[in-house]
């Protein structure tokens, strides 16, 4: 399983932010010259302009970025992004400093700050630009604009557009030339530059070249308008590029925005207004209506809704009152509350979200591997065959202009920046929408995981049930009474901590006050027994009522089959030695299931319940939400979970297995992809592949449904990114293309990608 991997007690994480990357091969630079210090492994993202490093103890952060240096880009320590309140990352963790540790201002997410950085820088040479390439356009372009000797103009025109605007990609191919390397914009600057200086030197060499007017294209030979559209165009490119970058970015961002900035806290019986940042675990702070929760923490007094959607995607309020986890930037929509602090800072379940998030964004799925290994030589391939057309052309036609545009379209049209992009863009905005939809992706293998599984396990309490027990019906013996048999089980039942013995309780003390008792005993998964006023009570399984000296009648199984048949969980009960009846409690069955669990069988998944419960009241669970009969596990105690995981993968079948609790934590590990419910506990949640922050059985399909689209939207724009340069390279050479058209190809086809990938954006709106 993907998340099944742990790291040596030597080695940490570090993360960096590179600037600097234009495409796929820069990625592939930074990785290898990274992947040269022993010990070292590099994941880089090309959208997210950061790198994650696996590091060795003995390699010091000086040393990463020097290296990355080295290799012609820049490089810092990327700033914890998540942690409120924290202090410098140890050694162990390779954590940078926290914001609150450093003194440093708090940084937001580092694609969107650096996109919109680049994205103005560009503007401004796209418009300078677009300024001089119109004009350049025309008169070179059109016979009817131009006028004697217009090439002097078109080389003026030309000049602040290929050395100014242009500059980026320049400096770019001359820092990797300096490190014998060649990049997307290697290309670009070889394909202007050739096209400026073959014009320049034309024009030199006969000053009255464009002496005429009423010159089409084939009459003279200068290319200054190539390399001003190409330049412009690829200028326009970047920018929309930078642009819908910072937008993929934007759902990430904005889950670390969601956070409360403030908190009224109460010390000493004294509110006072603090930072967020500075909430301590311990500390009590007083929420009222329409504000967001500060930090996790669970309510010491008062009742009210709370509006979770922002970080579970559920639109429905759950209510709260003492005693009940509240998760911080949800928001109190009714009544006061006073919050007691347990997790702040890095630890709270928003930065864990943010954290879980950004991880899987810096990841690399296995299908990006192929697209790595094709740009580490794509653009040394693509200058040799820029030349080898040069040469071909001027061998078979001994036309140095016709060659001269077949070798610059064949360098402008294989840049290879949207193989780059096709990858983390989609990754990026995938599991962004995800965020926003309560819905955590781990990692990139995910993805493919979804698309292999075939069987979908699911833990029946917690997960297609609500989890809460109730008290339904009673069925009384000869000599009791309804009322007598649930005060007798209230009383027995209250010192204990089980959740059937809660729910029996409430029961009683809605009709009555609880009893007096004494010699309170109990046995792990049989029962309890104690003395109510005089009379010795009893109440569990069959078997300790057995050991207590009670035997069941023929009569007293068929009443107890027929509760259980019905669905109910019974607790039989004894007073004095002798049988006095069941307590029949029912687990109600949440209303998005068996909707969820169709959604399942659309997606071709096979739904298995998995429970501890008797066969009947499982098989009847099953039947009401559409699960097959024979695909039921009843009977399963907790260390059974994980053999039954291992048993479908016995028989062929790929599992994913969905839980909530401690005890599915080995069975989420097991399982080929495991899905924890958020409304579960932490344990589950690392344990598991795919993170469901609400408690919405619904939202397990729409997880899965989501990761297969994000997967085909990464393979979509790898297709269109390989057919693109895999056709016009050819068509180029044979000099059916012309460089100005080729540099607009080039450029769409970034953008292409990119909006394809924001498609995901819509995802679950209706």
């Amino acid at each position: 399983m993907s998340n099944d991997i742990t790291f040596p007690a030597n080695q940490r994480i570090v993360e960096l932010d590179i600037r600097g990357m234009t495409c796929a091969s820069c990625v592939g630079r930074v990785e290898r010259k990274l992947g040269k210090i022993d010990g070292v492994e590099a994941l880089v993202n090309l959208p997210l302009e950061s790198a994650r490093i696996t590091v060795p103890e003995n390699v010091s952060n000086e040393q990463l970025i020097a290296t990355v240096q080295s290799a012609g880009y820049q490089a810092s320590l990327k700033v914890d992004q998540y942690a409120a309140t924290g202090t410098p990352g140890n050694g162990e963790s390779g954590e940078a400093p926290s914001p609150a540790a450093t003194g440093e201002p708090s940084k937001q997410l580092g694609t969107n700050h650096a996109s919109d950085t680049a994205g103005d820088e560009l503007k401004k040479r796209l418009v300078i630009g677009a300024i001089f390439t119109v004009p350049l356009f025309i008169i070179s372009m059109i016979p009817g604009a131009q006028f004697p000797h217009w090439g002097w103009v078109a080389l003026v025109l030309a000049t602040p557009v290929v050395f100014w605007s242009a500059w980026p990609f320049h400096r770019a191919a001359a820092i990797n030339a300096r490190h014998f390397a060649s990049t997307m914009d290697t290309l670009v600057s070889i394909g202007v530059l050739a096209a400026y200086f073959f014009s320049l030197w034309q024009l030199i060499a006969d000053p009255n070249i464009t002496a005429h007017i009423g010159m089409s294209m084939s009459e003279h030979a200068l290319y200054f308008e190539t390399a001003g559209v190409v330049a412009t165009f690829l200028l326009l490119g970047r920018w929309l590029e930078a642009r819908a970058k910072s937008r993929a970015g934007n759902a990430l961002k904005a889950l670390l925005d969601l956070g409360a900035k403030e908190a009224t806290v109460l010390r000493n019986g004294v509110e006072t207004q603090i930072a967020a940042s500075e909430l301590v675990p311990g500390d009590e702070f007083v929420v009222r209506p329409g504000e967001k929760i500060a930090t996790d923490g669970y309510v010491v007094a008062g009742h009210s809704a709370i509006d979770t959607a922002l970080v579970t995607g559920e639109s429905v309020p759950v209510e709260v009152g003492p005693d009940d986890t509240v998760t911080g930037a949800t928001i109190n929509t009714s009544g006061a509350l006073l919050v007691r602090a347990t997790r702040v800072g890095a630890d709270t379940t928003l930065a864990q979200m943010s954290r879980l998030v950004s991880e899987a964004q810096t990841g690399k799925a296995p299908i990006a591997r192929l697209a790595d290994r094709i740009s580490a030589v794509f653009v040394p391939i693509v200058l040799v065959t820029a030349v080898l057309t040069f040469i071909l052309w001027l061998v078979f036609t001994g036309e140095v202009n016709s060659a001269f545009t077949a070798a610059v379209a064949v360098l402008v049209i294989a840049c290879p920046c949207a193989l780059g992009l096709a990858t983390p863009i989609g990754l990026l905005v995938g599991t962004g929408r995800g965020a926003q939809l309560g819905i955590l992706i781990r990692g990139p293998q995910v993805l493919e995981d979804t698309r292999k599984i075939d069987t979908v396990l699911l833990d029946k309490t917690g997960t297609i049930t609500e989890g809460n027990l109730a008290v339904t019906s009673l069925s009384p013996a000869a000599g009791f009474d309804e009322a007598q048999l649930l005060a007798l089980a209230g009383a027995a039942e209250s010192a204990s901590e089980h959740p059937i013995a809660h729910a029996i309780v409430a029961a009683a003390r809605a009709k009555d006050s609880l009893r007096e008792t004494s010699g309170f005993n109990s046995a792990p998964g049989g029962g309890v027994r104690a003395t109510v006023g005089t009379r010795v009570v009893v109440a569990g399984r069959e078997s300790w009522l057995q050991e207590n000296g009670i035997e069941l009648t023929d009569a007293h199984r068929t009443v107890l089959a027929a509760a259980q048949q019905a669905g109910a969980t019974s607790i039989m009960v004894g007073v004095d030695g002798t049988f006095a009846g069941l307590v029949n409690l029912t687990d109600t069955i949440k209303e998005s299931s068996a909707v969820a669990i169709a959604k399942l069988k659309e997606l071709g998944l096979r739904p298995v319940l998995l429970t501890g419960d008797n066969a009947a009241v499982a098989k009847l669970v099953a039947a009401q939400v559409g699960i097959a009969e024979e695909d039921v596990f009843a009977d399963v105690f907790p260390d059974g979970k994980a053999r039954a995981v291992r048993e479908l993968q016995a028989r062929g079948q790929v599992v994913a297995m969905v839980g909530d609790g401690v005890n599915d934590a080995p069975a989420l590990a097991q399982a080929d992809l495991g899905i924890a419910m958020g409304s579960g506990t932490d344990v589950a949640i690392e344990a598991a592949d795919l993170t469901i922050m609400g408690n919405d059985l619904a939202q397990v399909a729409q997880s899965i449904e989501l990761s297969r689209k994000t997967l085909g939207t990464i393979k979509m724009n790898l297709f269109w990114a390989f057919a693109y340069n895999t056709a016009g390279i050819p068509i180029a050479a044979l000099g059916f293309l012309n460089p100005m058209i080729a540099g607009a190809a080039m450029a769409a086809s970034s953008v292409l990608v990119v909006a394809n990938s924001l498609r995901l954006r819509s995802f679950g709106r209706k």
